[in-house]
């Protein structure tokens, strides 16, 4: 009975013991924690107040490219997941420091529990064999305690030493699942990372392309229209030289068939002369001038001279058009006076 006390008092103490240290550590886990997170914020903070500001000089275009912000705030993010994981594995591993500790703890008293049954026992049996005056009944009965005492004390120690294993395998099986989880995580972080900056990349690549593209075509526009232009001016200059050419060709026709010619608009031939008066004072008052030449058929009435044959058959299709005129059968003729020839 005094050993079950005495058994019963150590494993209190241990209890007591352990929770006094689960708390240590906990509250501990907590302040590292929350030191942490209050470093990170008060990082960012000074961060953010030690931000460049723009100088009073700087016009109010100059502004802080986006890019830097958004990267300086997931580079804290980052920093601040860091933090808070490596607070959580800092704590689950004091956590199972303190279970082995415990688990540890409770062998040795366990152990120690069964060292001393077994002392006593064999104290006990040793005295049994001694005591040649103990009735047989009496040293049965006692081994029968002792051997039900072992067992008893094998069968806890079996259980302590089965609950100590049973806890290692679940330490064991958390930290690989939390390193399997920290690991996949990386992985993931890792792989968006790749598809980011491959994105990025594909990007920059296809604006690059189409700034090449857009380049090269407005180079072949510009191109095309230098070269229409240049085709169009030079057409045109070829057409001029073609027109001036045909302009002195004529005129040097006109020159080599005129000669001293008067190109004249016959209208008609009187068969007197006080015909030919009518007529010619019918187109005086149209504001022709009128000139007559005495033939041997009759006088002949003439509009002009006119300097070239082409103004003169102007001049005859404006006297065959006018009906009140009613000379339908005018034309051209190069007359020379009678004096000059």
């Amino acid at each position: 009975m005094a050993m079950n006390n005495k058994q019963r008092l150590l494993g209190s103490v241990v209890l007591l013991g352990g929770g006094v240290l689960l708390a240590a550590i906990l509250l501990k886990g907590q302040n590292t924690t929350h030191q942490s997170t209050e470093a990170a914020t008060v990082q960012t903070t000074k961060q953010q107040s030690i931000a460049p500001q723009p100088s009073e000089t700087q016009t109010e275009f100059d502004l802080q490219p986006l890019a830097v912000d958004v990267e300086t705030e997931k580079r804290l993010l980052e920093e601040q997941r860091k933090a808070r994981e490596k607070a959580v594995a800092e704590q689950e591993q004091r956590t199972a420091e303190y279970l082995a500790m415990q688990q540890q703890a409770e062998a040795d008293a366990a152990r120690k529990a069964a060292e001393e049954n077994a002392a006593i026992l064999a104290r006990r049996q040793g005295q049994l064999q001694s005591s040649d005056n103990i009735p047989p009944e009496l040293i049965q009965d006692e081994k029968a305690k002792q051997a039900a005492q072992a067992k008893k004390d094998a069968e806890t120690k079996r259980k302590a030493e089965q609950e100590t294993q049973a806890k290692k395998d679940a330490d064991a099986k958390r930290k690989a699942e939390a390193d399997a989880k920290a690991r996949k995580e990386t992985e993931a972080k890792h792989k968006a990372d790749a598809e980011a900056n491959a994105k990025k990349e594909a990007d920059v690549k296809r604006k690059a392309e189409a700034e090449a593209k857009a380049k090269k075509e407005a180079e072949a526009k510009r191109k095309a229209e230098e070269e229409a232009k240049a085709k169009k001016e030079a057409e045109a200059k070829r057409k001029a030289e073609a027109d001036k050419k045909k302009q002195d060709a004529e005129k040097a026709r006109d020159l080599l068939e005129s000669g001293d010619k008067k190109w004249m608009v016959q209208v008609a031939l009187a068969a007197s002369q006080s015909n030919a008066d009518a007529l010619t004072a019918k187109l005086q008052a149209k504001g022709y001038k009128v000139t007559q030449s005495k033939t041997s058929k009759g006088v002949r009435i003439m509009v002009g001279p006119s300097k070239d044959r082409e103004a003169a058959d102007t001049m005859r299709k404006k006297i065959t058009s006018d009906a009140s005129l009613n000379m339908k059968s005018a034309w051209v003729i190069d007359w020379v006076p009678l004096d000059q020839r």
